[in-house]
């Protein structure tokens, strides 16, 4: 099993290497993805570190199925600077007679599809301060485990960036009504705490998180939030921090589900990408 581990992480960081012509042959279209995205950045990836972490083996008719995981870390050079992005990936890999027949990454999906809209007229105003350097430091610290002081979920992205908000001193409010305000206690949340669209609604309204809703992804700094839509079908999928830019202001971004460190911002290397996608910019201002 280690061995065909090895054999696994080393053909995926020659899927991010290799040249034009072999990515464009290969099944996996997220390498070459990304580096389309790169190459409309003016960047390049100098090297790729793959670790990998096996879950389970089991057997399917004639195949052989590993469960794995990766941690992808790209080197990118844009102009004279260098940065790193992460990403964790959940995959699968199918063997037959020891040769790797089939080798692909799980998509996670959002297990609250439908659910009660968020009632926005019943948030209050609250008073803070918000703390951008802390918001930040505590996507940094987590971005690749789960807090063990809140529940975590299959689809955490919106939990996760609702503690780094909260981390960045805005407080909670609204509990135990679970459609009213934005909080966490015991084993009872908001639905504006856990789901992408119920956050959307929450930021979207400016009560309660005062927000200012900007046209420009540029326009966000560290510690702003970005809402995206894949399907643009008015439902929001996934919630972004912004914790570093890249050289022309461009936000990177952590995010969890499929854990993410400085990544870019327009997800164009995800699995989940559609030409319909919609995006939503909100500055997180001084609650007053």
């Amino acid at each position: 099993m280690r061995e065909q581990l090895k054999e696994l992480l080393q053909t995926r960081i020659e899927q991010y290497i290799s040249s034009d012509e072999r990515r464009a042959e290969q099944m996996d279209e997220k390498p070459l993805r990304k580096n389309q995205l790169l190459e409309k950045r003016e960047a390049d990836i100098v090297r790729v570190h793959a670790a990998g972490k096996v879950h389970s083996l089991f057997y399917d008719r004639k195949d052989t199925v590993l469960a794995y995981q990766v941690h992808l870390q790209c080197l990118i050079k844009q102009g004279d600077t260098f940065f790193i992005e992460e990403e964790i990936e959940e995959r699968e890999a199918r063997f037959q007679n020891g040769l790797i027949v089939n080798d692909y990454e799980v998509e996670l999906l959002s297990e609250d599809t439908f659910l009660p809209e968020q009632r926005v007229e019943d948030t209050q105003r609250i008073t803070y301060t918000y703390d951008r350097r802390k918001a930040v430091q505590y996507a940094e610290r987590w971005w690749n485990e789960f807090n063990p002081a809140y529940n975590k979920f299959a689809d955490n992205c919106t939990n996760y960036i609702s503690q780094c908000l909260h981390a960045g001193n805005i407080p909670m409010w609204g509990s135990p009504n679970r459609n009213k305000g934005w909080w966490m206690s015991g084993k009872s949340w908001s639905y504006s705490w856990t789901t992408a669209h119920g956050f959307y609604m929450l930021l979207a309204s400016g009560r309660g998180i005062r927000t200012q809703a900007v046209t420009y992804a540029q326009e966000l700094n560290l510690g702003d939030i970005i809402c995206i839509d894949f399907e643009g079908d008015g439902r929001f999928d996934h919630s972004l921090i912004v914790t570093a830019k890249d050289i022309y202001g461009m936000p990177l971004v952590n995010a969890h589900t499929v854990n993410s460190r400085r990544r870019y911002w327009t997800y164009e290397d995800s699995t989940r990408y559609t030409p319909n996608i919609v995006y939503k910019f909100f500055r997180i201002l001084d609650g007053r």
